[in-house]
């Protein structure tokens, strides 16, 4: 028995967009993380860039949930350091979704990917975008699916 390989003309790619408003974070995550993956296709191979694009829509929307007591956005906390003795910033994720949505959502799902060349290479098919707008439609993406993520009514 054989490990298949794809060769780069098999791999089809497709583009899809998610709309992240009302959905919470962490399952919208790792739904993008495995389409960019490519986990989702048959010819799947751990060592090649099988995956889709993703544009993802509507970052600033995107629900954060936590216990009954206090909400993850008050107390998970975000750190970033610039490299200089004393230059280590620290803010909640509600200060850094409130701030730059598009980023916060983009390091979520970056971080579930591989950290290594392949995760670099994947992570440039992701778009993300806080509005509703977005310059891919030439592409014509489909609606992405995504069975687990809840949609949270305020």
């Amino acid at each position: 028995m054989k490990t298949y390989t794809p060769k780069k003309s098999e791999i089809d790619r497709q583009w899809f967009v998610v709309d992240a408003e009302g959905m919470t974070l962490g399952r919208m995550a790792t739904e993008v993380a495995r389409v960019l993956r490519g986990k989702h296709k048959p010819t799947f191979a751990p060592h090649m860039d099988m995956g889709d694009h993703v544009i993802v829509i509507n970052a600033s929307k995107v629900v954060l949930t936590s216990n009954k007591t206090s909400t993850k956005a008050d107390t998970k906390l975000v750190h970033r350091h610039s490299g200089y003795p004393g230059g280590l910033t620290t803010f909640t994720y509600g200060q850094s979704l409130e701030r730059r949505p598009a980023d916060t959502v983009r390091k979520s799902i970056t971080g579930m990917l591989p950290k290594n060349r392949l995760g670099r290479q994947v992570a440039t098919k992701l778009k993300v975008y806080a509005g509703p707008e977005h310059p891919h439609s030439a592409q014509l993406p489909t609606v992405l699916d995504i069975p687990g993520a809840r949609r949270e009514v305020k």
